[in-house]
């Protein structure tokens, strides 16, 4: 019988558009993992009394000769929220800043020190998961990548784009877990993490976005490939079908 083959032509804008989805994919969840965005928000923290010729609204003007005393500490607390000043804060997997009051700047902190000790293992899957999904999404990448300028046979391209769609739907799986285990420590930090870091209220920020738009294009990703895969195959079966026929009618082959 003679070898039936679909044209690279017919695949190629389907392999294009797995990998180019794979591709942003990855681009997205490398700059989530390196950023300290995740999270957003501000604390509420007593104004600093002013010292030397600072002035303004950032800090507390008081009028008495010895402001160590507990009862000018006590002023601070006891007057309102005219006393308090918003400060902003963004958290990451790493890392979490705050601006600095009457200064230019950030002050960070390790996001791992501020987690509680028994979500801290948590935390470390996390990482771990987030780290396993980007090498999963490059392995699906570059067997992609294969593919696409791959010019042999049908069942060899089969295989490759076999394995990619497996790789990218682990990749697609691990990234959904790590992210969830990300938003369920954190959440329990806010609760049970520092009094001197817990803020006063906070949302998700742009690398969490982020973060879950990569695996919407990793999952993007495998489904256009599994699709590619089915298309191909059903293709083939076709073709030979075709083939076969023809030949039947040509020689005349008895059905069986």
């Amino acid at each position: 019988r003679m070898p039936v083959s679909v044209p690279a032509a017919d695949r190629r804008p389907r392999a294009s558009a797995a990998f180019s989805l794979s591709f942003l994919s990855l681009v997205f969840s490398i700059t989530a993992l390196s950023s300290s965005y995740w999270c957003e928000g501000m604390r509420k923290v007593a104004k600093p009394f002013c010292t030397g010729q600072s002035k303004g609204d950032h800090c507390i003007r008081f009028n008495s000769p010895d402001v160590n005393k507990s009862n000018a500490v006590q002023y601070i607390w006891d007057t309102g929220d005219d006393k308090f000043v918003d400060r902003k804060f963004h958290a990451g997997i790493w890392y979490s800043c705050e601006e600095i009051i009457n200064e230019e700047g950030e002050k960070c902190r390790s996001f791992i020190s501020l987690t509680p000790a028994a979500d801290r293992g948590v935390l470390w899957l996390s990482i771990v998961a987030e780290l396993l999904y980007i090498i999963l999404l490059l392995t699906g990448a570059i067997l992609m990548s294969v593919e696409m300028c791959y010019y042999s046979t049908v069942i060899d391209g089969l295989k490759i784009n076999a394995f990619s769609a497996v790789v990218t739907v682990l990749a697609g799986l691990l990234g959904m877990v790590a992210h969830m285990m990300y938003t369920t420590v954190f959440q329990m930090t806010v609760n049970l993490g520092p009094e001197d870091w817990r803020p006063h209220t906070w949302d998700y920020g742009w690398s969490y976005c982020l973060a879950w738009a990569s695996f919407a294009c990793c999952m993007a990703a495998a489904v256009t490939t599994i699709n590619k895969y089915t298309k191909t195959i059903l293709e083939f079966k076709h073709k030979r079908k075709t083939l076969e026929r023809s030949l039947k009618i040509k020689y005349k082959f008895p059905d069986h």
